[in-house]
């Protein structure tokens, strides 16, 4: 088992610079008003870890990739703790001759397998979808 170490220091109000394992400062700030809130971020994991995947993955089946977003959708408990209870994970794929069977593939293999951040959100009981569109360019 691996061990990662980071930080949190507290700035001012609701606003905290977190260092992260590799050294790199990341603003957080419950207000929203100079940062992310730690909740916004736990999204942005999720969606750069599935895409992280789908990426590569994509590219080790040869498929002429030129971009890819992800577009997150969440709702969250309205009692605290106000934990996301369902995100959907909506990939745009854009690329030369791409194939929806790979991508599909893809995204269902970031899912099931490769995704930490998904596989810990799905433990916790967290619902989580996919869907997508290729567009070709």
């Amino acid at each position: 088992m691996s061990e990662s170490k980071a930080s949190v220091t507290w700035q001012e109000n609701k606003a905290f610079m977190g260092v992260s394992p590799s050294g790199h400062n990341v603003q957080i700030d419950a207000d929203k008003e100079k940062g992310s809130s730690p909740m916004e971020l736990v999204l942005l994991g999720l969606g750069g870890c599935a895409s992280y995947d789908v990426v590569s993955i994509l590219q080790k089946s040869r498929q002429d990739v030129t971009d890819v977003r992800c577009e997150l959708t969440a709702k969250r408990a309205e009692t605290v703790p106000a934990v996301y209870t369902d995100i959907h994970l909506h990939f745009v794929v854009k690329g030369q001759d791409i194939k929806d069977k790979q991508v599909e593939k893809a995204i269902h293999l970031s899912a099931e397998k490769y995704c930490s951040a998904s596989r810990m959100l799905v433990a916790g009981g967290v619902n989580i979808t996919h869907d997508f569109e290729v567009i070709a360019g």
